[in-house]
């Protein structure tokens, strides 16, 4: 019998529960991405309580977009890139 590389799984995101259909290899990194997103509903549901669901998802989502955008920026290698090829570029008149 042959085993299906994508597989149904369910997520708890707050209060509801989402079935979605994944590859098997990424369902640790949904598992994860599961737990952060309800680690940041509860901390915004702690933090300002009755604001209702769509509030603290908002605000979840406001705070996990903020990291990914700054770690993309501190990823952000172009310019070390440049300055390479640039200097490389020295280098190579200089041999000639």
């Amino acid at each position: 019998m042959e085993v299906s590389e994508n597989f149904q799984i369910k997520l708890r995101l707050g209060s509801k529960i989402f079935p979605i259909t994944v590859k098997r290899s990424d369902e640790e990194i949904y598992r994860a991405a599961e737990k952060l997103i309800n680690e940041k509903y509860s901390f915004y549901a702690e933090r300002y309580p009755n604001q209702g669901d769509a509030s603290y998802f908002s605000m979840a989502a406001l705070d996990i977009a903020l990291s990914l955008k700054r770690n993309e920026y501190h990823n952000d290698t172009q310019p070390f890139v440049e300055c390479i090829q640039e200097l490389v570029k020295e280098m190579e008149d200089c041999l000639k």
